[in-house]
């Protein structure tokens, strides 16, 4: 019997790019096959093809052993193939029950139609039943509810088509753990009813507990394959990043300096926030984590550090002395800088280019009699695009057609210029493959031995332990603890995350 899906030497270019070069592939029906790679290895690029997004140059897709041509998204559906993206793709206006239907209404009537809502609604509950949401959401506007909700969304929706080959690319990027061990029972109910599943994630440990095989690439073109025996961290890494990741959590000899903290939050209290003031601080040459579940507030306070949030009680100091923060721009003035969560709507202009991005923040330092200089902003594009080893053509390339790492190495090089006194990292490493963590660690490493003090936002409890001088844990938007480092183990931060003691 033919495999369900096979993907025959295809080949895809962009403006000054090979993404694809070569790259085959095949998977049975009720497989579940993980696609892994570093950023702009040609992930999301051959998922895109099988999707019908993107039309390859060369090579051919075959099902149930015939050629197929998908012209676009739709001629793929009809396939039976569905895309869950890694970024949302949601309506927040409209409720649960539309946003699952949405291009595909129910309808009854004759000649004149109208909206079937009573089935629609049916329907809808079945499929949140099966993702584990609770039936009472089905009405709530998609705007309301958390990303991990919003993801499971997107699940739904994919499972409400006649699917054969379902394609998840990062889809636990914002769940929390009992909403992944929850997608776990939903992939193997797929692989049960015979539904293949290709599984995109940068979470080897989700590979290692998902897959039945593994499929790796490496700029562009096929890098190996694991069965479900081989599977494990070390092989992972290897067929990546062909190469052994030595010091992956780097820990130069750094000492937190002496003196005043870079960042000192005294009785803070801020909009939408709790009632209980935080006091909270940051040394200069300390990188110090806040841990937490979804929901515990922590994106939230770095806003109000950031000026995004209204301030309503308490001081905030750098190095010693108080500053005044109503807005980003003031608390750039300050020396704080925010590296966001979602760097694709708050951290980048995805449509302009590297060195727009790069010289964006910085351009009062570029200009002279408000003009910008070109050759220095250039030269200092390229110095950082150098430092933060950015793949890119050149500094004219469309930022949003870079890889997530890369986007997220642009986030941090438009940073580095200002010399930050405190750099707020909000889930650094987010949809960042494995070569790209190494390199952020490391400059994060750096950057704390020159006396930046780094506050890191993570959901990633490896990442947490891994990289912490100190810990600091919220629930509920109350500070719960801190750890140091002869502390930390994720025991003692989970007990902290649900509002326990030490």
């Amino acid at each position: 019997m033919p495999p369900l899906l096979e993907v025959r030497a295809i080949r895809k270019r962009f403006p000054g790019v090979i993404a694809l070069d070569g790259v085959s592939l095949q998977a049975d029906a009720g497989e579940v096959v993980a696609i892994i790679g570093e950023n702009g290895a040609g992930k999301s690029t051959l998922m895109k093809i099988l999707a019908g997004i993107y039309v390859p140059d060369e090579g051919e897709l075959w099902m149930d052993g015939r050629p197929v041509q998908f012209r676009d998204v739709n001629d793929a559906m009809q396939a039976g193939i569905s895309l869950i993206h890694q970024e949302l793709n949601l309506v927040e206006n409209l409720s649960v029950a539309a946003n699952l239907f949405l291009g595909r209404e129910r309808t009854v009537g004759g000649a004149l139609r109208w909206l079937d809502r009573t089935a629609m609604r049916r329907q809808a509950l079945a499929l949140l039943e099966r993702v584990g949401l609770p039936a009472p959401l089905v009405d709530v506007e998609v705007g309301r509810l958390a990303p991990g909700q919003k993801q499971l969304v997107e699940i739904a929706r994919a499972l409400s088509l006649q699917t054969r080959v379902l394609i998840m690319d990062e889809p636990t990027s914002s769940l929390t753990q009992r909403e992944t061990d929850r997608l776990y029972e939903v992939i193997d109910s797929l692989r049960s009813a015979s539904v293949t599943v290709l599984y995109i994630s940068h979470r080897l440990a989700e590979v290692k507990r998902c897959a039945d095989r593994v499929v790796a690439l490496r700029d562009g073109k096929n890098a190996g394959g694991l069965s479900k025996a081989e599977i494990d961290h070390d092989a992972m890494v290897r067929l990546m990043v062909g190469r052994e990741l030595k010091q992956y959590y780097p820990r130069s000899e750094r000492v937190p300096r002496a003196g005043f903290p870079a960042l000192e939050i005294r009785d803070l209290c801020y909009e939408g926030g709790p009632k209980q003031p935080i006091n909270f601080s940051v040394r200069a040459g300390e990188i110090v984590g806040m841990a937490g579940l979804v929901g515990a507030g922590r994106t939230e306070l770095a806003e109000a550090i950031f000026g995004i949030r209204r301030i309503t009680q308490g001081e905030v100091r750098v190095a010693g002395k108080a500053v005044r923060i109503r807005s980003p721009q003031q608390a750039m003035a300050a020396g704080i800088l925010l590296v966001p969560e979602d760097r694709r709507h708050h951290g980048l202009v995805l449509q302009a280019s590297v060195g727009f991005n790069l010289s964006l923040p910085n351009l009062p330092r570029l200009s002279r009699f408000r003009l910008v200089q070109r050759a220095k902003e250039s030269a200092v594009g390229e110095e950082l695009r150098r430092r933060l080893r950015i793949k890119t053509p050149s500094l004219r390339q469309t930022v949003g057609l870079l890889s997530g790492g890369n986007q997220q190495k642009v986030v941090f090089g438009k940073w580095l210029a200002r010399q930050p006194t405190v750099l707020i990292l909000d889930e650094p490493t987010r949809g960042v493959d494995v070569g790209a963590k190494s390199e952020i660690y490391a400059l994060m490493d750096q950057l704390a031995g020159e006396g930046v003090g780094i506050w890191m936002i993570s959901s990633d409890m490896e990442e947490v332990l891994g990289m912490s001088d100190r810990v600091a844990v919220l629930h509920e938007g109350h500070l719960t603890g801190e750890l140091q480092r002869a502390e930390l183990n994720e025991e003692a931060i989970m007990r902290l995350a649900t509002g326990g003691s030490k």
